[in-house]
């Protein structure tokens, strides 16, 4: 007897203490050199000036621009989605809270019976019952835990969402602002050549200029106006895209082309700070995700072990011994079961298989997404910069291309020491840096946006 008992206590101690781990909360994992360094940067204070964490008002503060914004976060449909992913996780984590109550049933019952015509004898039951599952290897905590994580995962994905809508309305209140700016450009420099047309007509009849320049100069003018409908095609893709992220039937957006120039907060860093990736909704998001991994493998674990219930039942009745008494009277049962797992056809195996397969996966997808939000902000960063630079010298560009024009057309109208193809190629040359001015103006804007987006900005 002494021995079975100490076979019994045996058996208990190597369950608990196998089963210590399965009671273990989450911690980001510091495996590695990336989620090492990304577990430290968790700990660190944010920093509130650094560019990711400004309010998207402080960052966007151009009133039409700010007003398009907060009309998408108050329509958009995929936004409007991703809280509701919220809604559907918080009542999720609640369930699993309320696991950890009993259940209880109400089951009224009642029959009646004759034995050889005789008088009906009515019988009734009145039943209610109560089940309780003690959780003693943590099955339901680490269900609970679960919830909690995919609750915070949907969290950081509604931000994610939220990030890219703001980016996505910027980048399109901007690229409209360029397609306006470049198609004015267009404009005058269409009304501008064709002047340059009837002065080559004009320098054919005094006998200065062959056929040949007065056809060179029509086929330029037709060119330009050839590229204006493609501008204007292309305002009308980017007025459907707003439309589309306003949540409304497609239909024109009044932006100037004054706006094309994005004045954003000052910009300094060096390199890519971990701190400010743990800040990006993706990178969190991914985390929760093996979070949600992690859990699903203690489950996994749990299963293997015992389950404990608790059951009582009590009520009123009748029937009483196989004999119908009236009045009736109070009954009251209590029970409790202990289940354990022998064999389940290596179901629990496989199951406990596959979830540290999903968590390794989800390990891998986590450190990934770090490095390529590392990528995106390094990227963004570099485009920022060259852009800045660029769009100085094309400054510089233009001003000597048009003082070249100028030149040009003077000396081709009044003394004639300059032909025709110098100044159609002066003139090409000009409307083709002025309109590299407009897109680096658009370059830069939208690696601002896009870095604000990659460090993520948008709260």
């Amino acid at each position: 007897m002494d021995k079975i008992r100490f076979a019994i206590v045996a058996v208990g101690a190597m369950l608990v203490l196998n089963s210590c781990h399965i009671y273990k909360s989450y911690q980001t994992p510091e495996t590695t050199p990336i989620t090492k360094a990304y577990a430290e940067a968790r700990q660190a204070e944010a920093d509130p000036e650094a560019f990711g964490n400004l309010l998207w008002e402080d960052v966007f503060k151009d009133p039409r621009l700010a007003e398009l914004i907060n009309q998408a976060l108050q329509n958009n449909t995929s936004l409007a989605n991703a809280k509701l992913n919220v809604d559907m996780a918080h009542a999720q984590l609640k369930g699993a809270r309320l696991s950890y109550l009993p259940s209880l049933a109400f089951a009224p019952s009642g029959t009646g019976s004759s034995i050889a015509g005789s008088d009906m004898k009515w019988s009734y039951n009145l039943p209610l019952s109560a089940s309780w599952e003690v959780d003693i290897f943590g099955k339901l905590l680490n269900s609970k835990r679960s919830a909690k994580a995919a609750l915070l995962q949907s969290e950081a994905y509604a931000q994610a969402v939220r990030s890219q809508l703001i980016a996505g309305v910027a980048n399109c209140y901007y690229s409209l602002a360029a397609c306006q700016a470049q198609l004015e450009l267009s404009l005058s420099t269409a009304e501008i050549w064709k002047q340059s047309v009837e002065v080559m007509r004009s320098l054919k009849e005094a006998g200065r200029l062959t056929e040949a320049a007065v056809v060179q100069s029509q086929a330029n003018y037709y060119g330009i106006l050839a590229s204006i409908t493609d501008i204007r095609a292309n305002i009308l893709k980017l007025n459907n895209t707003m439309s589309l992220l306003m949540n409304e039937m497609p239909r024109d957006w009044e932006v100037p082309a004054s706006t094309l120039m994005l004045v954003a907060p000052t910009i300094k860093r060096e390199g890519v700070p971990m701190r400010e990736l743990a800040a990006r909704p993706d990178v969190a998001a991914a985390e929760q995700a093996l979070a949600v991994a992690y859990y699903a493998t203690n489950s996994a674990r749990a299963a293997f072990y015992p389950s404990l219930v608790i059951s009582a039942q009590g009520g009123f009745t009748d029937l009483v011994g196989g004999i119908i008494r009236n009045p009736g009277e109070w009954f009251f049962n209590l029970a409790g079961s202990l289940t354990a797992p022998l064999f389940a056809r290596g179901q629990n195996i496989a199951r406990l298989e596959a979830a540290k397969a999903q968590q390794k996966v989800a390990m891998n997808n986590f450190e990934y997404t770090i490095l390529n939000a590392a990528s995106e902000v390094s990227n963004d960063l570099m485009i920022y910069n060259m852009a800045s630079e660029k769009y100085n010298y094309l400054i510089e560009q233009v001003d000597n291309l048009e003082k070249a024009v100028d030149y040009n057309q003077e000396l081709l109208t009044y003394s004639g020491t300059t032909t025709y193809l110098e100044v159609l190629t002066a003139q090409q040359s000009l409307l083709s840096a002025q309109i590299g001015q407009i897109t680096c103006q658009l370059t830069a804007a939208q690696a601002t946006i896009n870095l604000y987006q990659a460090l993520g900005g948008g709260r």
